[in-house]
């Protein structure tokens, strides 16, 4: 970690400028983002980068500004207030928030917000430009700036950026009705590690890039050709020692309502006002609970904070008027002369007083509608050092998914709501001591310091990764060094496997015919008397020999179990096909089962094809039939082969490395290539000598000494064979 820098960028700075004539003063926020940021360890040099909280169209200012920021390591940007405007109050919070929560009917379908979104972000990203140098390590948050991560890429394509989403992923369903999906997607895209609170949002957002851009993922690693990006989860923690053992020095006024009413009990619900927050849904389930429990009038009373929020946008202040009306019903429905059941403040709270209402509450009702993670629930769990105190806690906020002790709640329903609150209210002191001291355990071990650090530490491991996959590359140096060894050698055996080696994969098998640069490559290979070339291939005899038969190549079918060598078709020895009648029905079943799959039937092998259904729809079926696949074939000599999109029963002791070896042992070669994406030819590349060149097509592990990451990249490299070793005059010759 030693002299890496780290350049985090969001939204905005972690502070607020004050401007007093020519004095500048700074407020620093109290946000738990800065708070984990500051805990990175020492050895990472910090810069951060965003917005500077004003706007000014006056040079000098903004110099003087930029100084004053820069001496704390703080990179401001400023934008004009209308495009500013469009990016904050339009694209980010009237189409990315509502639709992330999946309040779809508030969401604005408006090109002009995306314009100015996109326009925002391309300034981020031409002010990180001017500072990066491309060996720095980026951590990019939050929605504000989904596109950035593409935007560094381009001009720093080995640079390692994170990204943090602080809010849900939503559904693919919900996800997939934004027009400007595909944007989004690609922009984030461009990071190495993108991180999540909770599993559910990583698999939607995974569902999202599959169904939408086909990118495929294993276990969260998704190849989109050149790279390899990761998807995590990070779930966001608290400072737990502020909230555990803070530094009061005053009372809060909370404590007057105990002096009024010593036998009072206080459910409180602390939110930003949002309508994702359900606060409506919270004051109608505590009228209906005071229907139901009448003996609790005069007893219990909900104390409300709602933290005023983007005042100026007319969800929000219909959102305040609801609220308001639903109070004042209520408290004039059951209000008392010494009682009035609900207690509103509709301000922010300072720590101290925000605290002290923690402590001296009986139950924590936080049940939004759905919420990216809720820190409020952790702080109030944190601050109960007293071993007092029931969370009530909704099953759509993040934070569920750690806080299993807390009472959990549909915030829909509010019958369910009405008993939960009767139950926590009722709670014994043993078992509400047992609950807390169990949550605290969690939150304590997952505060805001430890999901930083998680953070970086994965995105530090990643970046070594992807080093080491440079190193493994088959770049340039690479390339010419075996050009260069190819002239020199005048026995060369060159081992190509066809289908996401030399063409790309289809839907259709069928569909994938060698075209005209496959056919002239392969014919100017055989044309040199000091080639032998061979297709090692899993497709069937007849398929290869109607495509490729007319050329002197070499060619393997089936995996080795056909071997056709100078234009003479040879089996593989102790072959049989008699055990297809007891395994065809099983796959004719997991066909009739699973619409758009397909048998293919080759002499010694069936394979059922699902490469035109959902991905994790075809690995559920092979995880369905698997064990019943593997009964019936234990005790017929037979392999049940997973390829790509593909699984195929064969007879075992049939592989692309045995078939290999009937070529390898032919001669004393001088040179030798072999080239192939799937796993079945990885048993080529185990077979190959030490001083074999083997190329493996696309980024997952492999024996292979390169990588490519791709089929143009294959043809790329084929071309510069033959550019380099068959000039116009030889080629005339061999011809």
């Amino acid at each position: 970690m030693n002299n890496k820098k780290l350049v985090i960028v969001s939204n905005r700075l972690p502070v607020s400028i004050n401007i007093n004539e020519d004095e500048f003063s700074f407020t620093k926020s109290a946000g738990g983002l800065a708070t984990g940021l500051d805990s990175l360890s020492d050895e990472l040099e910090k810069i951060w980068v965003g917005w500077a909280g004003i706007h000014t169209s006056d040079k000098d200012l903004k110099e003087k500004i930029n100084t004053a920021f820069v001496e704390k390591d703080l990179y401001p940007i400023f934008f004009e207030e209308q495009l500013f405007e469009g990016y904050y109050e339009g694209f980010s919070n009237k189409i990315i928030w509502p639709h992330f929560h999946y309040f779809t009917q508030y969401t604005t379908y408006e090109e002009a917000y995306y314009e100015a979104y996109k326009t925002v972000n391309e300034i981020f990203a031409e002010e990180l430009i001017k500072i990066l140098k491309g060996d720095e390590m980026v951590w990019i948050h939050d929605y504000h700036l989904m596109l950035l991560p593409k935007l560094i890429r381009h001009k720093f394509p080995n640079i390692s950026i994170g990204f943090f989403l602080h809010i849900p992923f939503p559904s693919y369903e919900i996800f997939r009705t934004l027009p400007w999906r595909n944007d989004l997607l690609t922009g984030v895209l461009g990071a190495d590690l993108v991180g999540f609170h909770t599993f559910g949002y990583m698999r939607h957002f995974l569902s999202s890039v599959y169904n939408i851009l086909g990118y495929e993922n294993d276990f969260g690693i998704i190849n989109i050709h050149d790279r390899l990006v990761h998807a995590d989860v990070f779930p966001m923690g608290i400072d737990y020692d502020k909230f555990a053992f803070p530094d009061i020095k005053s009372v809060s006024k909370v404590f007057e309502i105990k002096e009024n009413l010593p036998e009072a009990r206080i459910i409180l619900s602390v939110d930003r006002l949002d309508y994702t927050k359900g606060i409506p849904q919270r004051i109608k389930a505590f009228d209906a609970f005071l229907e139901r429990y009448p003996e609790y009038l005069g007893k219990v009373y909900l104390v409300l904070v709602a933290v005023p929020s983007r005042t100026n946008v007319g969800h929000y202040k219909e959102l305040k008027d609801e609220i308001e009306t639903l109070i004042g019903r209520i408290n004039g429905k059951y209000a008392q002369f010494r009682w009035t059941p609900i207690k509103y403040f509709y301000r922010n709270f300072n720590f101290e007083e925000l605290v002290q209402l923690y402590q001296a509450s009986d139950v924590a009702m936080i049940t939004p509608l759905r919420d990216g993670m809720n820190l409020i629930a952790k702080e109030y769990v944190a601050s109960r050092q007293d071993g007092k105190g029931v969370l009530v806690l909704s099953e759509m906020a993040g934070a569920s998914f750690e806080l299993i002790d807390a009472l959990m709640v549909n915030p829909q329903n509010t019958n369910h709501v009405v008993e939960v609150l009767a139950r926590a209210l009722e709670m014994n002191p043993k078992e509400q001591e047992l609950r807390i001291r169990n949550l605290q355990r969690r939150v304590k071990e997952n505060n805001v310091q430890t999901w930083a650090n998680t953070f970086i530490d994965e995105q530090l491991k990643i970046s070594m990764m992807q080093k080491e996959k440079l190193t493994k590359f088959f770049n340039k140096d690479a390339q010419a060094l075996n050009l260069t060894l190819m002239k020199q050698s005048s026995k060369r055996l060159i081992l190509l496997d066809y289908d996401g080696t030399l063409m790309d994969f289809n839907s259709d098998p069928q569909a994938v015919e060698p075209d005209e640069f496959i056919l002239s490559t392969l014919k100017t290979f055989t044309a040199d008397p000091r080639n032998r070339v061979v297709v090692i291939s899993g497709r069937d005899r007849d398929t290869l020999e109607r495509w490729l038969g007319h050329l002197e190549v070499d060619i393997s079918a089936e995996h080795g179990v056909w071997s056709r060598i100078d234009g003479d078709w040879q089996m593989s020895d102790g072959l049989f096909d008699s055990w297809k009648e007891q395994v065809r029905p099983v796959l004719e079943n997991l066909v009739k089962r699973t619409p758009g799959t397909f048998l293919e039937e080759k002499q010694y092998s069936i394979v059922w094809h699902y490469r035109k259904i959902d991905k994790a729809l075809g690995e559920k079926r092979i995880r369905a039939y698997r064990d019943v696949l593997q009964y019936m074939t234990a005790n017929l000599d037979l392999q049940v082969l997973e390829g790509n999109k593909v699984v195929e029963v064969k007879n075992a002791g049939v592989n692309k490395g045995k078939a290999t070896l009937n070529w390898l042992n032919m001669e004393d070669w001088e040179y030798v290539l072999a080239m192939g994406d799937d796993h079945t030819d990885e048993d080529i590349f185990k077979v190959l000598p030490d001083y074999a060149t083997s190329v493996k097509v696309g980024l997952d592990m492999s024996d292979a000494r390169y990588h490519l990451t791709s089929v143009k990249q294959v043809r790329t490299f084929l071309d510069k064979v033959i550019e380099t070793l068959y000039s116009d005059s030889t080629k005339s010759a061999i011809d």
